[in-house]
């Protein structure tokens, strides 16, 4: 089984690529869905999380607001490595079990998409790495027009991340994703015929 490490900066269009990675016959695994599933109320992480920011970050019914814990994290890196300390280990399990059951099931090729891949030191769980790349102002455009934040949030947000510039010196694929969602599709199937479909076929 090939699993692709599939990781970029905030808005630079991720799930656009994991989209049409699926259609071509990638199997995606979401990190930020994983991260989602660890911290329903009852699950340890959620508890971790609850004792270590208080109640003031949960919603009337309990569930965490991920806004009000956004604010927080992203304005103080103490407080953002906090919460990295409780969700990634149980990101990480979750992750190692759905790519085991994947492994039994003959997968041929997983996609594992992860914001902060590189960050949380999770690139020994993947085989490669594929960057989807964007210029910072790229970024903050389209980060301010999908969560309706001011340039400063959004720039904010964008700092607390590894520069896109690093991210793509340890890639082995960089995917340009600065024009039209039309372009950015094209290249992906482009680079999924060499990649993937070429190869597979030398291998037969």
């Amino acid at each position: 089984m090939r699993v692709i490490g599939l990781t970029g900066g905030i808005a630079s269009g991720k799930n656009l690529v994991a989209r049409v990675l699926g259609e071509l016959g990638g199997v995606i695994i979401d990190a930020d869905q994983l991260a989602r599933e660890v911290v329903v109320p009852g699950e340890p992480a959620y508890m971790a999380i609850v004792n270590e920011f208080g109640k003031e970050i949960l919603n009337p019914d309990r569930t965490l607001n991920r806004k009000a814990l956004a604010k927080i994290i992203f304005a103080n890196p103490d407080a953002r490595h906090s919460l990295e300390r409780i969700t990634h280990p149980a990101i990480a399990r979750k992750a190692e079990q759905k790519l085991a059951a994947l492994r039994e099931e003959g997968a041929r090729v997983v996609v594992y998409m992860a914001p902060l891949l590189i960050e949380a030191g999770a690139t020994a769980r993947v085989d490669e790495i594929w960057v989807v790349f964007a210029d910072p102002e790229t970024q903050v455009e389209r980060l301010m027009l999908r969560d309706g934040i001011s340039r400063e949030d959004a720039l904010q947000r964008i700092s607390a991340q590894m520069p896109m510039e690093e991210k793509r010196k340890l890639a082995r694929i960089v995917i340009d994703n600065r024009g039209t969602p039309e372009e950015t599709e094209q290249r992906v199937r482009e680079i999924w015929k060499r990649e993937i479909t070429w190869a597979a076929s030398k291998d037969d």
